[in-house]
């Protein structure tokens, strides 16, 4: 593999303290060395990127993304979905299992990393804990991780037998895998769309309570703490209540290793969005009142919340041209993350900027133990985003690289925009083409 070079640009790995203008070679995939601007000795034959003026930083990890293959090939599919990570700044995507048939098997987790499928980034396969999602018989999860599981989870389809979430969690721990709950109480949300509220009493929709959310939140952690192992590691998905974040904090204040993420759409939209029956605000957890919303931007800026991550979520136009209540939940998310991070968290609500990219890259990491990745320390996996922090850029969706254009932020405005994008070591997108 040549040797590459970037030069002149300001580099900012928070995972490694650094911050200021270096240079980097990348070479066989990985950091060879980091010096100061103009003194490193290249090989001839050595490529260069001119990186002056623009920000250069660990890829971006996003460890909450639907690649919908196998078996759904028409809404997206690894080449696309990776490619539109790719754009976005993204290295690394773990993929939920949810895929047809469910990735439950070595062998599915095995081929969705195979160099046929055609990733232009890294893919970490998330494993179902349970045969087909189905809440019953738990998985053979070192089998799994020998194939390349990252995680476990029934994302979609929560856990609700005490006695299987229990067995869930201390299976997980003995393999070292962590338990990835979607945390929605099924019982109290069948036949419903949105959020319970004045906007869905407004258009006449059944509401999800908030309730639905944190009692699973609140139950997991309870078993969490009766396991009393310290292997233990539960996260919570797409966090989208006061009340889950609430118990977030009490148990990391209690010792628990629970940890959660928050998806860009949860603190900055609120169920208002839903607007005239927008299917394209549509999702699982549903967008959520004002109050969780500002509850999601108050956990991001104290810390509470651990990760940014997508739930890029694509569907066919077909799919979501269609009544609001038989529209499919998600939304895409992979090429506006880092946009709207930037705009809102660093610009708006002044969240230092190495902060926003700790909780994209070196964060996300640390969870799913992705070593070598979320830094550009020496050593680590040559995973690079090149981005101009100054520009603003809007976003369209007509031009996603991703098979699908279901997106509430078409025609937004974004701030810092992606110039180049390496995964280890080999250039996986530029602004150019």
């Amino acid at each position: 593999m040549t040797a590459l070079v970037i030069r002149g640009g300001h580099l900012l790995d928070p995972a490694a303290g650094v911050d200021g203008l270096k240079d980097l070679l990348l070479k066989d995939g990985r950091v060879v060395e980091i010096a100061a601007p103009g003194k490193l000795k290249l090989a001839n034959g050595s490529e260069a990127i001119d990186a002056t003026g623009l920000t250069v930083a660990p890829g971006l990890v996003d460890i909450h993304v639907h690649l919908r293959e196998p078996g759904q090939g028409y809404k997206e599919t690894i080449a696309t979905g990776t490619a539109a990570a790719a754009a976005g700044g993204f290295t690394a995507v773990a993929a939920m299992p949810n895929t047809s048939p469910v990735n439950d098997s070595p062998e599915i987790t095995r081929w969705m990393q195979a160099p046929e499928r055609g990733a232009s980034v890294r893919v970490f396969p998330i494993a179902a804990a349970t045969r087909g999602s189905k809440g019953e018989a738990l998985n053979d999860f070192a089998a799994l991780k020998s194939a390349g599981a990252v995680a476990v989870s029934d994302d979609g389809r929560p856990i609700l037998k005490d006695s299987i979430m229990r067995e869930t969690l201390a299976a997980a721990a003995r393999v070292g895998l962590s338990v990835i709950q979607h945390a929605e109480d099924t019982r109290l949300t069948e036949g419903a769309s949105m959020n319970l509220g004045p906007m869905s009493f407004k258009l006449g929709l059944r509401g999800m309570p908030p309730e639905a959310e944190s009692a699973i939140v609140e139950r997991d952690i309870r078993l969490v703490t009766e396991l009393r192992d310290t292997r233990t590691h539960l996260h919570v998905a797409h966090t989208s209540t006061a009340a889950a974040l609430a118990a977030v904090r009490q148990a990391r204040r209690n010792g628990l290793r629970v940890t959660c993420e928050v998806a860009p759409h949860h603190f900055l939209l609120t169920d208002e969005h839903v607007g005239f029956y927008n299917t394209n605000a549509k999702m699982c957890p549903p967008l959520r009142s004002a109050a969780d919303r500002d509850a999601m931007i108050e956990a991001i800026l104290d810390g509470v919340v651990d990760a940014i991550a997508t739930d890029h979520a694509p569907h066919a136009i077909h799919e979501k041209e269609v009544e609001f209540e038989r529209a499919p939940n998600g939304i895409t998310g992979l090429e506006t993350a880092l946009g709207l991070c930037l705009r809102w968290l660093h610009k708006e609500w002044k969240l230092p900027m190495g902060r926003v990219l700790s909780l994209l890259s070196a964060q996300p990491a640390a969870l799913l133990g992705l070593k070598g990745r979320g830094t550009l320390a020496v050593g680590s996996f040559a995973d690079v985003v090149i981005f101009d922090p100054g520009a603003e850029w809007t976003y369209r969706a007509r031009e996603t690289r991703s098979k699908s254009r279901n997106t509430p932020f078409d025609g937004w405005t974004m701030q810092g925009k992606v110039r180049w994008t390496i995964s280890e070591g080999r250039v996986a997108y530029t602004a150019e083409g």
